[in-house]
């Protein structure tokens, strides 16, 4: 097997257990867990989907270490194609026609991004200066995104939480790759990349979180899996020296590729967010997971 197919893999895996947990997360906002940092650490569900993010966030990472941001990071859209059905069936509902046709617009734009972006496996990393200068900058972004406090910001967090979780993945790539060059695990640089992986990850689900409570599960999950590639692309190429295959038929598809996948997360916003569960009324019915039970 060669390092593009095994990253392929990787990834597949990485995006059920991350539907997964995106399913829970949401199922947690709109049963009004999700308000409080105390109320979510408080509950067995919410470790529950924390756990199911972090075994993907492991697959994810072993991926990386075998191919380029600019090829792992687009497979990401395999999430939505498995927690758009899956946060159906737990809401006790089909699919709607306006959800698939979102779906697919948005996994097929990022399948056209995804097609110029093949390439070798990572063989340049970031350094401790660039990574800092890249956290700063992305916080800086972050903290834009997120001011407003207005009803209508599940998509700015959305969009924060992709570029959070872009910079976890260019971080995690560097960890990756430089440790399995048989450097020092224990290095400044690599201790402190470590740190950083783990402070962006974990922002990036807490934005996610946010960004459920308002939006829904299918526009805000698209636009996380919109924003991440094209964050991850622009790391890729600008510090990492990777580019796109294809010279400008590549290019062409790239841009094609980000105009179906910008008209798919249009129409999951259209999609219906609520269903009947949208309400947790006496008697309701619940959704059973390990560690707790959330009502649908």
């Amino acid at each position: 097997m060669n390092d593009t197919a095994l990253a392929v893999g990787l990834c597949l895996a990485s995006a059920v257990a991350y539907a997964a947990g995106a399913v829970a997360q949401e199922r947690l906002a709109r049963a009004g867990v999700a308000r409080s940092a105390r109320a979510l650490l408080g509950s067995g569900v919410w470790w529950w989907s924390a756990g199911l993010n972090a075994a993907a966030a492991l697959l994810h990472a072993a991926a990386l270490r075998y191919g380029p941001l600019t090829l792992v990071q687009p497979l990401g859209a395999l999430t939505l194609v498995a927690a758009v059905p899956m946060g159906a069936r737990r809401a006790g509902r089909r699919v709607a026609a306006t959800e698939w046709r979102g779906t697919l617009a948005t996994v097929a734009g990022l399948g056209l991004l995804l097609l110029p972006a093949s390439g070798p496996a990572p063989d340049d990393t970031l350094t401790l200066v660039e990574a800092l200068g890249v956290c700063g900058a992305t916080i800086a972004v972050i903290l834009l995104l997120t001011a407003a406090k207005d009803p209508g910001s599940g998509l700015r967090h959305a969009t924060a939480s992709g570029l959070a979780s872009a910079v976890a993945s260019a971080l995690t790539q560097t960890v990756a790759v430089a440790g399995g060059r048989g450097g020092s695990l224990f290095s400044v640089r690599v201790v402190s990349v470590a740190l950083l992986v783990v402070v962006f990850a974990v922002g990036g689900m807490l934005l996610s979180q946010r960004a459920y409570r308002g939006g829904g599960l299918g526009a805000p999950l698209a636009v996380v899996n919109l924003a991440n590639p094209l964050a991850a692309a622009a790391i890729g190429a600008v510090l990492l020296g990777e580019r796109l295959q294809g010279g400008p038929a590549g290019l062409l598809l790239a841009a094609a590729g980000a105009l179906a996948a910008a008209r798919g997360v249009v129409l999951l916003t259209r999609a219906p967010a609520g269903t009947p569960a949208t309400r947790a009324p006496v008697g309701a019915a619940e959704l059973a997971v390990p560690g707790g039970r959330v009502p649908v």
